[in-house]
């Protein structure tokens, strides 16, 4: 039986290099833009302003408190998608105010890198009744805006509540 000979690659200093064998390259994953929408829906009862936040169980099981959004569907512009979201994940109606700023994102499910596009907005609570109906949550909860950046699991989100204030009184 013949030997098949390939060419050895050699380096700068004339030494031969280690080739990986086939079946060790790494496949390259499909790459997948997303683009999402939600925010912070605010309202003042009297006692001061308070936000709408959502609990969701993380992979350890453990409660991460952020703001609602979701995947924008065919036809929404990002605001309807916010409004649809924070109704959708808290019981809670809302209409946009301001925009907060996006947070983008990598991360690997079902076989594809997927780069995530997040735009958040500031919103005004209109009226409906907190609710966990959704599936994808775990809890609902008014919380004060003075604890809602400590309370939040993601520091992107943390960073976009600093306009939040200003942008509330200029809309009043």
């Amino acid at each position: 039986m013949p030997t098949i000979s390939r060419p050895v690659p050699f380096g700068r200093y004339g030494r031969a290099m280690p080739q990986q064998p086939q079946h060790s390259r790494r496949r390259r994953l499909p790459r997948v833009d997303e683009i999402s929408a939600g925010g912070i829906a605010l309202k003042n009862d009297g006692s001061g302003l308070q936000g709408v936040l959502i609990g969701k169980a993380d992979r350890r099981g453990r409660l991460a408190w952020s703001l609602p959004k979701g995947k924008v569907e065919s036809g929404e512009t990002l605001e309807q998608t916010a409004e649809r979201e924070v109704a959708e994940e808290t019981g809670i109606n809302a209409t946009v105010i301001a925009p907060l700023g996006s947070v983008e994102y990598w991360f690997i499910a079902d076989g594809r890198r997927i780069h995530k596009t997040v735009h958040h907005f500031l919103l005004r609570a209109t009226g409906g009744v907190l609710s966990d109906a959704d599936v994808e949550v775990t809890e609902v909860a008014w919380v004060p805006l003075e604890q809602i950046a400590e309370q939040l699991a993601y520091p992107d989100e943390r960073d976009l509540l600093r306009a939040v204030p200003q942008l509330w009184e200029q809309a009043a």
